[in-house]
């Protein structure tokens, strides 16, 4: 199933990247890292109908780096959620695509933004599906700068304390935040050990790797009682040579001949994929 994905992923950064073009927006590269997990998301992994979008047996996924929201925009359109046309609306006056994510779109359960607020929200949604003996199940996406905030190591003790297995928190770990490196800004690691500590399961895989993140996500919880939290390397500007690992492009916005130049790459990645 991972070719479907990553066709999907392809689709799902040329989306962002005219998105935030026509938008004269920023954060293209924060998307960008995270096409791979919300496609393996999205495709394969969440128990989701786009036809109702409420529906109460739903999985819940929480997007709390809000700021990455044109890569969860270009998902909700490739599975169905919104149409495809919308997102040229993205940034737009009255335009319920927002710059940052609002639950305001069809498949968003949470309006983010401030980081720091999307895991103490799912760890809540988790503790009510368990109270109420629902069966499904609550998944984060994180950043890793997102990480010095206090309110997340909370949310951890408390989810471990709880035994929420039915909550899982995936770390988009591509080691750069808004003007620098993590490490320089405020030092995470041991990242693995510390997570370990805090009484969660932990995996690590290449955030871009398709299969790993099947296998990893389709298997939650990876120990009963513990909720489960995989640590994604990725690649900040991913599938774009000239922005990958490039702290600049988390403000940057395409021009003209910058998207040409991205969209055919992607293009010639998508045609690959299909040969």
């Amino acid at each position: 199933m991972s070719l479907h994905t990553e066709r999907m992923a392809v689709r799902m950064r040329m989306h962002a990247l005219r998105m935030v073009h026509e938008a004269r927006a920023s954060h293209i590269a924060s998307a960008l890292s995270i096409c791979d997990i919300l496609a393996v998301l999205y495709g394969l992994v969440l128990k989701l109908d786009p036809a109702q979008p409420r529906w109460p047996e739903r999985d819940r996924f929480i997007l709390s780096k809000g700021h990455a929201c044109v890569g969860v925009y270009a998902a909700l359109a490739e599975r169905g959620f919104i149409a495809v046309d919308s997102l040229k609306t993205y940034g737009h006056d009255h335009s319920s695509l927002m710059n940052h994510i609002s639950h305001k779109v069809a498949g968003v359960e949470f309006s983010t933004g401030s980081l720091g607020h999307g895991l103490p929200f799912g760890v809540g949604k988790a503790l009510a599906a368990k109270r109420r003996q629902m069966p499904w199940r609550t998944v984060v996406l994180l950043s890793d700068g997102e990480l010095g905030e206090g309110s997340n190591w909370e949310a951890l003790m408390f989810a471990a304390h709880h035994g929420l297995d039915n909550l899982t928190s995936v770390i988009d770990y591509n080691k750069l935040q808004s003007l620098t490196t993590v490490e320089k800004t405020l030092r995470i690691e041991p990242l693995s050990d510390k997570l370990t500590a805090f009484g969660w399961a932990v995996q690590e895989v290449d955030g871009h790797d398709h299969a790993a993140l099947e296998k990893s996500l389709g298997s939650t919880p990876w120990q009963s009682g513990k909720p489960s939290v995989l640590i994604a390397h990725t690649i900040k500007g991913k599938g774009v040579a000239y922005m990958e690992d490039k702290v600049e492009w988390h403000y940057r916005t395409p021009d003209a001949n910058q998207l040409r130049e991205a969209l055919d790459a992607l293009q010639a990645v998508e045609g690959a994929l299909h040969a």
